[in-house]
């Protein structure tokens, strides 16, 4: 009987008519979600095991460590869950899951293996939206959209971003050789230093990797830190120059070595030391962008107070010597 009457007051709170609306019984809950992630996890397993091998990519192996920080950041704001109050959202949920069907069908249909991939972020949303309901949903929101870069970019994203960095990283390294003195000539992407030592800036050397290594970093302390909204929005995006000028001053290291030393030893500089070097050196420039951005933005609690006006009252004269003046004025002058 009381099991009877506990899936009772279980369905009729899924229905939405219950007393209780603000919460589920625990078991029910666990229920409804394993059995949710278990036909998920079926549904989008050929995907799931092909995730790893676009980290096996130089350009996209930092995708690796958006899982780990997703649940860190999951597990850092679970105080907030319980404040929120876990209604599921049934037409938010099944919508959201409708278009992440959509999304799948034709990256399958038009082979666009990306478009599967990015649809399973869209299910999780629908996911937490069945579930939890829109309050859960609006505390998560940021961190499902942080899992859109655990995937590679689409090739043909890829492909038009690729070149024009590799061509931005041998002119700015050009640029910032002749401005110390250094006798280069650039063919292309190939930079010929002291007109005998060639210097081919390669696919690999376009920045890529280090920029999507860097927009992962930026995005997880703007959403660490406790700063306005516009300012986390400057922080991420400004980790984009960040990226292209880091690269650039790798590549023009790289060419000094090579003129003042050996060949060899600015290849072993760039690929041994500065990739290490340059990931410090951004996480510093955007901890110094923050602290730029809060001296020279003054918030309305650190301005000063206004001052009050001053106000002057007349004085009353003792009592008896009170006088009118149109007394004074009917007296005659002596």
């Amino acid at each position: 009987m009381k099991a009877m009457n506990y899936l009772d007051r279980h369905f009729r709170i899924l229905r939405g008519h219950g007393a209780d609306r603000s919460r589920y019984p625990l078991m029910g809950l666990l229920v409804s979600l394993l059995m949710l992630v278990g036909a998920t996890a079926w549904s989008y397993w050929p995907i799931v095991t092909g995730i790893p091998h676009g980290w096996r990519s130089d350009d996209y192996s930092a995708g690796q460590l958006v899982p780990f920080v997703a649940v860190f950041l999951v597990w850092r704001g679970r105080g907030g869950f319980k404040k929120c109050s876990w209604v599921p959202c049934w037409w938010g949920g099944i919508a959201m899951l409708l278009l992440a069907e959509a999304v799948r069908t034709y990256g399958f249909v038009f082979v666009r293996p990306s478009l599967g991939q990015y649809s399973a972020v869209v299910t999780a949303a629908g996911l937490v939206l069945l579930v939890a309901g829109w309050q859960v949903f609006r505390r998560v929101v940021w961190i499902l959209l942080f899992l859109f870069l655990m995937f590679p970019l689409p090739g043909v994203v890829h492909n038009a971003i690729a070149g024009p960095l590799q061509r931005l990283a041998t002119t700015g390294s050009v640029v910032l050789l002749e401005a110390v003195g250094a006798s280069v000539q650039q063919q292309g992407n190939v930079v010929l230093l002291s007109e005998n030592t060639p210097m081919a800036v390669a696919e690999a050397c376009s920045g890529l990797r280090m920029l999507t290594a860097f927009i992962i970093v930026a995005a997880f302390i703007a959403y660490m830190v406790k700063r306005p909204r516009w300012q986390k929005a400057v922080l991420l995006a400004s980790s984009i120059p960040v990226a292209v000028i880091c690269n650039i001053v790798r590549i023009f290291a790289t060419a000094v070595l090579m003129i003042l030393v050996s060949s060899e030893v600015g290849e072993k500089f760039f690929h041994d030391f500065a990739g290490i070097v340059m990931m410090p050196a951004a996480v510093l420039l955007l901890f110094g962008e923050l602290w730029l951005m809060e001296k020279i933005v003054v918030t309305d609690s650190a301005a000063p107070p206004a001052a009050k006006p001053l106000t002057i009252r007349r004085s009353r004269p003792p009592r008896g010597l009170s006088v009118r003046s149109s007394h004074l004025s009917d007296r005659p002058s002596v």
